[in-house]
């Protein structure tokens, strides 16, 4: 009796704990099953999937088309390339106002360049005036000896005549005028009306504007002023003729931004 309980209690400690598995096993490969049909299932269909795709851009490229037209996907006749309208042109195939008018200022001041030219060889005044095309716009360059006396803000005479034609071309144009002052690195003398190169450039250049305002009547929304001292010289300060250089009121066309 004893031998045969002790057979029993073995029996039990041998027991098989990994059933589990066979139902584990079994699940994965229902859910491999599912997962095939699922895909057997998904097919695309190539044809219904273009003729959703020409509806899709038919609706987004012409907006002001309607449903009941019957251009849609269960007409039948989505094939047919007299059904979908040409796309618009897009805006970079189409000229713009503001390139329209950028060709018309820089005509504008290709006219002034070659006019101002000219007059400057007509009259000689290669020496007094100079006049460039720079990436801002047409600089006009007038020196300061044929402009002021030595010190002052004055219009001299003999510079009226060029400031007259000046005033008559500027009166056609749309753009903005800016009237620079500029002098040499020398320290204003002593009992002078200005105290340094900055009243003095910024003097010199208010008077080139008055003449334009008040005199010619130009309005003043074309123009502004600045006075830049010694601070923006064209040629080094060594020696006097590079210093007559820099003395000098510069009148700048802008090409618009």
């Amino acid at each position: 009796m004893r031998k045969s309980s002790r057979r029993r209690r073995g029996g039990k400690a041998h027991a098989n704990q990994e059933r589990w598995l066979i139902t584990y096993a079994d699940l994965i490969t229902l859910l491999l099953i599912f997962f095939v049909v699922l895909y057997a299932m998904s097919q695309i269909d190539i044809k219904k999937y273009e003729t959703l795709s020409k509806a899709l851009q038919m609706q987004f490229n012409d907006a002001d088309s309607l449903i009941e037209k019957g251009s849609g996907i269960l007409d039948g006749n989505m094939d047919d390339p007299d059904k979908f309208p040409t796309p618009p042109p897009t805006a970079s195939s189409e000229p713009s106002p503001s390139s329209g008018e950028d060709r018309n200022q820089e005509q504008e001041l290709q006219d002034l360049l070659k006019i101002i030219r000219e007059y400057v060889k007509d009259y000689h005044l290669e020496d007094e005036v100079f006049v460039v095309d720079t990436p801002q716009g047409i600089s006009i360059r007038l020196s300061d000896r044929f402009l002021f006396d030595l010190g002052r803000a004055d219009l001299k005479k003999p510079s009226l005549p060029i400031l007259n034609r000046l005033s008559s071309l500027f009166d056609k144009l749309s753009t903005t005028i800016s009237i620079q002052g500029h002098t040499d690195n020398l320290p204003i003398q002593p009992g002078g009306l200005f105290q340094d190169n900055w009243g003095l450039s910024t003097g010199r250049a208010l008077s080139v504007l008055r003449y334009f305002v008040d005199v010619k009547k130009l309005e003043e929304k074309k123009f502004e002023v600045a006075g830049y001292a010694d601070t923006r010289p064209v040629a080094p300060n060594d020696k006097e003729a590079d210093r007559q250089k820099n003395r000098r009121v510069e009148i700048l066309v802008l090409r618009r931004e």
